[in-house]
């Protein structure tokens, strides 16, 4: 079945956006948040545990030297991605921590993020 999405994307004004939607990089760890959260509410339906909260906070840090190639030596992406879940429900610490590690293996974008993926690239120039 094929789907179609309209997903604005915009930058901050500093880097001549309109500041009107999430950047590429929110939408990079937007993407990873709501895969994970998948993770951890079908985890905890699986046993059968109430949610009554599931909150994901992600950061990063990048260096704009190297996504404006001002200096080579700067990677253009984040080095290390930090996410905290809370997690509040009727389940045990060990619940919530046996899902937190079964996510960690299961989750695609966690996977594809946490490791280098193959990127396979073809422009077309139409004249």
């Amino acid at each position: 079945m094929k789907r179609h999405f309209e997903i604005d994307v915009d930058e901050p004004v500093e880097l001549l956006g309109q500041n009107s939607a999430p950047n590429p990089q929110e939408m990079l760890m937007t993407a990873l948040n709501a895969c994970i959260t998948v993770g951890y509410v079908a985890g905890a339906a699986m046993k059968g545990i109430r949610l009554d909260k599931v909150e994901i906070q992600t950061s990063g840090q990048l260096d704009l030297r190297g996504f404006l190639g001002i200096d080579a030596s700067v990677p253009p992406g984040y080095e290390t991605i930090r996410y905290t879940v809370t997690m509040k429900g009727d389940g045990s610490e060990a619940d919530y921590r046996e899902i937190h590690e079964t996510v960690m293996k299961t989750s695609p974008n966690y996977f594809n993020i946490a490791r280098p993926v193959r990127i396979e690239s073809q422009l077309v120039v139409e004249r």
